[in-house]
């Protein structure tokens, strides 16, 4: 059975830089507007889970609440970790190899999934 080929977009490209004066990495976020949109959905649902605790609602229900914001949040993480495999770390491997940027990605990786 033949495969049809997937339409795909250009994968986002994140751009690296050093700070002047400074080795902390920035990074220009493709999708900034978006995630920030999402960041604050996100913090709107942690206002309501601490409104949930002060008013005494039911155990259950907070949990439930807490497990939706901690999705919301892994879906953040998921977009900023695939944005920077694209663009920073495959940046890397087509100049010098990219071993640094892999154990780096990994060492996130590792910690995302604990």
């Amino acid at each position: 059975m033949a495969t049809q080929p997937r339409a795909t977009t250009a994968p986002a490209k994140c751009n690296t830089c050093e700070s002047e004066g400074t080795s902390e990495k920035r990074v220009q976020q493709p999708h900034k507007k978006a995630l920030t949109n999402r960041l604050r959905r996100i913090e709107g649902q942690v206002g309501g889970v601490l409104n949930m605790v002060e008013q005494d609602r039911y155990c259950v229900d907070i949990l439930m609440q807490i497990s939706a914001v901690k999705s919301a949040l892994d879906g953040v993480a998921t977009e900023i970790l695939s944005t920077h495999a694209n663009g920073c770390v495959r940046k890397a491997v087509q100049e010098d190899g990219g071993e640094e940027a892999i154990e780096e990605l990994l060492r996130v990786v590792r910690r995302m999934i604990r």
